[in-house]
């Protein structure tokens, strides 16, 4: 794995920090989309979720799975830089433990929206596995006090 040092004033400027972490995020979507394929494609689990006030039932296909996994890596990658940028010497400790809190309430989505036993479980993993893939691949661009 390539790991880089964020520049002085916290910022994303190097080329090589911005590819270390832009890989980062695409091995979380890709680490996502791997756990959708095996499970709702190769072992046939119906990945379906009530949304809206009407609690209407609606399929997780690749494309939301891919879209959402690319948003959480995005916010987390920007995270990152905020801390780095106005707490430069604590981030490297900080943002390990609130990207962890983060994935951890995210966890209450697949728990409440999953429709099947089935479902809740294969959004608990695909939660798990991108933010387990995020946030030490992310962590080891951050800079080190």
């Amino acid at each position: 794995m390539m790991t880089a040092s964020p520049s002085r004033n916290g910022g994303a400027g190097a080329p090589g920090l911005r590819r270390a972490r832009s890989l980062a995020v695409v091995a979380g979507a890709a680490a996502a989309l791997v756990v959708w394929l095996v499970t709702a494609k190769l072992a046939g689990i119906h990945l379906d979720v009530r949304t809206g006030p009407d609690q209407h039932r609606q399929s997780v296909g690749a494309a939301p799975v891919l879209l959402a996994s690319l948003v959480a890596g995005l916010a987390a990658w920007g995270s990152l830089a905020a801390l780095e940028r106005w707490a430069p010497t604590k981030a490297h400790r900080t943002w390990p433990f609130l990207a962890l809190v983060v994935l951890a309430l995210s966890l209450a989505g697949p728990l409440t929206l999953g429709v099947t036993t089935g479902a809740k479980v294969v959004l608990l993993c695909l939660h798990l596995v991108t933010g387990l893939v995020l946030v030490p691949a992310l962590w080891r661009t951050s800079a080190r006090p």
